[in-house]
């Protein structure tokens, strides 16, 4: 069993900057994909980044130009870089990892607020 461990919300002005890290206990090459999707309250869950076991990164078109999506294979974790944040960022953002099977593992969440 994978377990998906987010760290580093929290509160932040507008226009500043946060970095999520989500930990995985196993090695994520074993993985297809890692994202990172988050969930504002009363919307529905949606996608922010991914990036591919070969490194190729995908974002959603409100967050280019300001998040980045990385990973490090050697301590088997994948950070997110937000910066210039806006009140809108503010959400619950999770981690999720997915197989080359589709089976997919979801973190706990970490809770990102942007105050104006």
């Amino acid at each position: 069993q994978v377990q998906l461990v987010e760290s580093g919300g929290g509160l932040v002005q507008a226009g500043g900057s946060l970095r999520l890290s989500c930990a995985a206990s196993g090695s994520i090459f074993s993985f297809k994909t890692i994202g990172w999707y988050r969930q504002a309250p009363g919307k529905q869950r949606e996608l922010v980044a991914t990036i591919t076991s070969a490194g190729n990164t995908n974002y959603a078109d409100s967050v280019k130009g300001r998040f980045t999506i990385s990973k490090d294979n050697g301590k088997n974790t994948v950070y997110l870089q937000m910066n210039s944040l806006k009140p809108e960022d503010t959400a619950v953002y999770y981690c999720k990892a997915v197989r080359y099977t589709s089976f997919a593992y979801w973190g706990q969440g970490t809770q990102v607020t942007v105050s104006s």
